[in-house]
């Protein structure tokens, strides 16, 4: 006997056709069931996915991962995306100098099964997470997925999109264009492709006979030797550029509008600043006492270098804005090889007038570090609009507005943390979404929370551009993993394995713990948290001590000295209450 199923009817072959009337109806509501259930198990749908940089890479495993089937579109010839150096800088992609290094350190940067090499300096020089990259497309086998030299031309719903949720994509490769149906989009080009240079906010540019140039067409300090330079802005590319430049130039001068907060990558005891600061316990101590929290850190940073002595005191409180980090800005100023100023009011021919009325003279260039904007140009207005740098999307990644949830953003964040875990967290969810394992709420829903999140931003921020996409790192994991159903309980492991839970909570929330339970749950999540100090002092403890069996990498984080170990109690039971 063989058993056809058709959408509404159970055909049974073999048998008479009285005995076949007589079992159809028993059977029709049975096989309807099995029928839509087979459907929804076999159909593989087809995502496209767009770039093949930090975001994208995770994006097409996570697309493996739920049996999803990945088409990779990337217009350059290799993966890395910013990440990636190149002399020239490329339309649409964005652009770095050569002596980049990542502000946030390697156990918080990878992805969440796939630890970075222990020699792997915490700090990494941009060719290392390159090099990462590769082992990471190669290890999972990623690259196959992708087309290179392909531009995406355009992306439209299909004329049945209510009924499908498909999109039509257009890509261009060789000057060839050709239009596909995918099932499902994700767009992971970022949001540093586009340069911000408003030049109508400094009078007088047009006049200027000196060099002017945006940040992003900076490569190297050589060719701006013995000059005189002003850059403009504060944030870590301007930062890093003065400092930079200041081995070579004549002078330099960094123009700030509102100053800021200037941290080191290096922190308490020696240990890069995010496995220090990104825990769960200081994420709930910030959220219960954040007025104390803004004295403590800025009395910790100012017993370090004097904000005001120095003129950086910005005009915001430290938890309102995203610090600086540089290690050697302050070095630069008390050798008087940097100098500060006040906002730029005009240009002349060869002078810069600042607001606070001095002047300086002979300026040689000028070098604009003044961030950038995004645009999705492939993209109809009615799908998604981008305006003021800003961008409406349900938990940082759905538009609202559309019939079927089948387009996707991963890595419009401006996270206060590591980017990459966060991406690779986003595009987690988007795939279980796409495959029908999450829902999401209706649209009145999803609007509700996308005005509820800017509220939040605007009352914590301050107005600028800069802060549209903000998201707190452990915060936001948190979030998103809770749609997944991937976030540790932290207080059941505390009980179950105290070790582990210890770490959790006072250890850095590293990207590991969001695969020790649930969906994408992985084996070697556990010893990978509890490994994570050896990892970190490894690449620095190149020169073996006599005490080497006495070592830091032993003690857990948080409350190491014996006079914190009382409050330190205190504390765990003040956050765990919260916890609640």
């Amino acid at each position: 006997m063989i058993l056809l199923f058709s959408r509404k009817s159970l055909i049974l072959v073999g048998l008479p056709s009285s005995t076949r009337q007589s079992l159809k109806a028993p059977f029709s509501k049975l096989a309807f069931i099995l029928n839509v259930s087979a459907i929804k198990n076999t159909m593989v749908k087809k995502v496209a996915v767009v770039g093949a940089g930090c975001s994208g890479l995770p994006t097409i495993k996570c697309c493996l991962d739920e049996g999803l089937e990945p088409t990779c579109f990337e217009r350059t010839e290799d993966i890395g995306g910013l990440w990636r150096f190149k002399e020239n800088p490329e339309e649409g992609r964005a652009s770095i100098y050569n002596s980049v290094i990542s502000n946030t350190s390697k156990e918080m940067t990878c992805y969440s099964d796939f630890p970075m090499p222990e020699d792997y300096p915490n700090y990494m020089h941009n060719s290392k997470l390159l090099q990462y990259f590769r082992l990471y497309a190669e290890h999972f086998k990623l690259l196959q997925y992708i087309r290179f030299k392909t531009t995406v031309c355009s992306i439209r719903k299909r004329p049945d999109f209510s009924m499908t949720g498909q999109w039509d994509v257009t890509s261009e490769c060789n000057g060839k264009q050709q239009t596909e149906i995918f099932d499902a989009v994700l767009i992971c080009i970022g949001h540093h492709c586009t340069q911000n240079l408003p030049l109508h906010n400094f009078p007088g540019i047009e006049n200027f006979k000196g060099q002017y140039l945006h940040s992003r067409q900076y490569k190297n300090p050589h060719p701006f030797k013995n000059k005189r330079i002003i850059v403009v802005g504060i944030g870590n590319t301007a930062v890093d550029l003065v400092v930079e430049l200041s081995s070579v130039a004549k002078q330099v001068y960094l123009s700030t509008r509102r100053g800021a907060w200037i941290v080191n990558r290096v922190c308490d005891n020696g240990y890069p600043l995010d496995t220090v600061q990104s825990t769960r316990f200081n994420c709930i101590v910030q959220g219960m006492i954040p007025v104390l929290t803004n004295k403590l850190i800025e009395s910790k940073i100012n017993a370090r270098v004097n904000h005001d002595n120095y003129g950086l005191t910005p005009q915001h409180r430290f938890l309102s804005q995203q610090p600086t980090v540089s290690d050697t800005l302050p070095n630069r100023i008390i050798s008087g090889k940097v100098l500060l100023k006040t906002n730029v009011k005009r240009f002349t021919e060869t002078d810069v007038i600042f607001e606070d009325g001095t002047v300086e003279k002979d300026i040689d260039v000028v070098i604009f570090a003044t961030g950038y904007v995004f645009s999705l140009p492939f993209l109809e207005e009615s799908v998604l609009k981008v305006q003021n740098n800003e961008i409406s999307l349900y938990k940082m990644i759905f538009p609202p507005n559309l019939e079927k949830p089948t387009l996707g953003c991963i890595g419009y964040i401006q996270p206060s943390g590591a980017f990459m875990p966060i991406a690779e967290m986003q595009a987690r969810w988007a795939t279980r979404v796409f495959k029908g394992l999450h829902q999401l709420p209706l649209v009145e829903g999803m609007r509700k929370e996308i005005t509820e999140r800017k509220q939040k931003i605007q009352s914590r921020y301050f107005k600028s551009k800069r802060h549209t996409l903000q998201v707190g790192y452990v915060s936001y994991m948190d979030e998103i993993a809770t749609e997944i159903g991937c976030k540790p309980d932290v207080r059941k492991v505390m009980l179950a394995d105290p070790k582990l839970g210890w770490e959790l909570f006072f250890g850095p929330c590293s990207p590991y713990q969001y695969r020790l339970f649930g969906p994408g749950k992985w084996k070697g999540a556990r010893q990978a948290i509890l490994t994570q100090m050896d990892r970190i002092i490894k690449p620095t403890k190149t020169r073996v001590l006599k005490n080497d069996d006495i070592t830091q990498a032993s003690l857990p984080f948080g409350f190491k000295p014996f006079g914190f170990k009382i409050l330190g109690i205190l504390m765990v039971f003040v956050a765990m209450y919260a916890m609640i």
